[in-house]
């Protein structure tokens, strides 16, 4: 996997294969591109210096909230 982020238009790429994008979708803030066999090739995050810090805080507090019911 490679990332390359444009702090120009604050977009972080993930290159997750190789290949030709054929479509994409778009959920929120993220952009996933597939080929034509539906394989996800690339993910690009919009916004991405406020986006990713919403997705790592969702992730610890998901995790504080196991360990919290483990407990």
């Amino acid at each position: 996997m490679r990332y390359k982020y444009d702090a120009k238009t604050d977009i972080l790429t993930m290159i997750l294969g190789r290949g030709k994008l054929d479509f994409g979708e778009q959920k929120g803030n993220i952009i996933t591109h597939y080929d034509k066999k539906g394989k996800p090739l690339e993910i690009e995050i919009l916004d991405a210096s406020k986006t990713t810090l919403n997705i790592v805080g969702a992730v610890f507090g998901a995790k504080k909230r196991i360990a919290m019911v483990n407990s």
